[in-house]
């Protein structure tokens, strides 16, 4: 079923965006673990490192004079701050220095720093730096590349199946209700088929006037569900049928669909005004197009005003079914073949036409075209 598989997805997409988010959250973690697990490894050398430097320019500044330079040395290099964050000497190539970190990051270097005992040469900060071979960066990446991409793929699996899980209930409640539709819809026909038979068999000429107008009355009632009927029919058995194409004369089929509801019509005084030329001819499937043709009719007959009109226009490649009823407002034109749309709520029906008249148009190749203001009517162009 669309739906089942469509709120399957969505679920799915929602688990599996929420996963991707905590797997970042705890990559996030385990990285910043590894780094400062690489610090608390690597700072007892650069400690080291440091005690050489501050050894080196105490010797300096007890030999005040003496020809000495910078100490270098070639596993690390360093700089030396005043207290007031002044460069006094530097071998760092940058010099963005953070002191508010004792140990830190930047770029693929690490630096440390230290704050000798005394001001030696004006020195307070001693920063050492050294390159970061960045290994334990490629293993962090590994381990989250590996062990997320097999959690992803597991909660992957585990979320499709507690999704089906847990649409199971309701797919069993759908299909429960759909079996229903079925057979009460399969169990309609044969009473509405009996009581239009039965009604077209009595002669209305042998009976008094107001036993007429009842059996009018059911007659009208009748076609109202049948044609309901057929609509439920068609969407339940659309995708199980088979088209029959050919080549037709649709003012044949125009006009006999009107016929079948002049009797609806005539409950509401609506008259018809026709428009049609000869032998308009289509390719597509003739019991689909009687469908369509049904809706349209229906809905100019249902939306119209008491005593109102429908104008029908037949020509090469264009039909065109005008009513002078209600309207609709030009905000919902763009809803009205969403199926289960009913732009009046005051009349029956279930917002079935309109969404047939679209698949089978849309089968067919032919465009829709509408026209509406409210309390003028409504204008439907079918173009093919």
């Amino acid at each position: 079923m669309p739906s089942e598989r469509k709120s399957l997805l969505y679920f799915l997409s929602m688990y599996i965006f929420l996963v991707i988010i905590i797997l970042l959250l705890v990559s996030a973690l385990y990285y910043n673990f590894r780094k400062d697990l690489m610090f608390t490894q690597i700072r007892p050398k650069l400690a080291e490192n440091a005690k050489d430097v501050i050894y080196r320019i105490k010797e300096m500044h007890q030999s005040l004079g003496a020809d000495l330079h910078y100490p270098r040395f070639s596993g690390f290099k360093s700089a030396i701050y005043d207290a007031d964050r002044v460069k006094i000497f530097s071998l760092l190539e940058e010099e963005d220095i953070r002191f508010d970190k004792v140990i830190y990051k930047t770029g693929d270097k690490i630096r440390f720093i230290k704050e000798p005992d005394a001001y030696y040469l004006g020195t307070k900060y001693l920063i050492i730096e050294v390159l970061d071979d960045e290994r334990w960066l490629r293993e962090t990446v590994r381990d989250i590349l590996t062990f997320g991409g097999l959690f992803l793929i597991f909660t992957a699996f585990l979320g499709f199946f507690l999704a089906k899980l847990f649409i199971k209930p309701m797919r069993e409640s759908f299909l429960l209700l759909d079996n229903f539709i079925k057979d009460t819809t399969h169990e309609l026909n044969t009473p509405i088929s009996a009581i239009l038979a039965n009604i077209e068999t009595i002669d209305k000429n042998e009976i008094n006037e107001k036993l007429a107008k009842k059996i009018h009355r059911i007659e009208i009632a009748a076609r109202t569900i049948s044609n309901i009927y057929q609509d439920m029919s068609y969407l339940l058995l659309n995708k199980k049928t088979v088209s029959n194409i050919e080549r037709f004369d649709l003012k044949e089929l125009l006009l006999q669909r009107i016929s079948y509801f002049k009797i609806l019509a005539q409950s509401k005084r609506v008259d018809f005004v026709l428009n049609i030329y000869e032998e308009v001819y289509i390719k597509a499937d003739r019991k689909k197009m009687a469908k369509l043709i049904d809706n349209l009719i229906s809905n100019a007959i249902k939306y119209n005003k008491i005593g109102g009109k429908i104008y029908i226009t037949l020509k090469p490649r264009l039909m065109i079914i005008k009513d002078t009823g209600i309207g609709i407002p030009k905000d919902k034109i763009n809803e009205i073949f969403k199926r289960y749309k009913r732009f009046n709520e005051s009349e029956g029906g279930f917002g079935l036409g309109l969404n047939i008249v679209y698949m089978i148009a849309k089968e067919f190749g032919i465009t829709i075209e509408i026209d509406s203001k409210p309390d003028k009517g409504t204008e439907v162009r079918l173009k093919w």
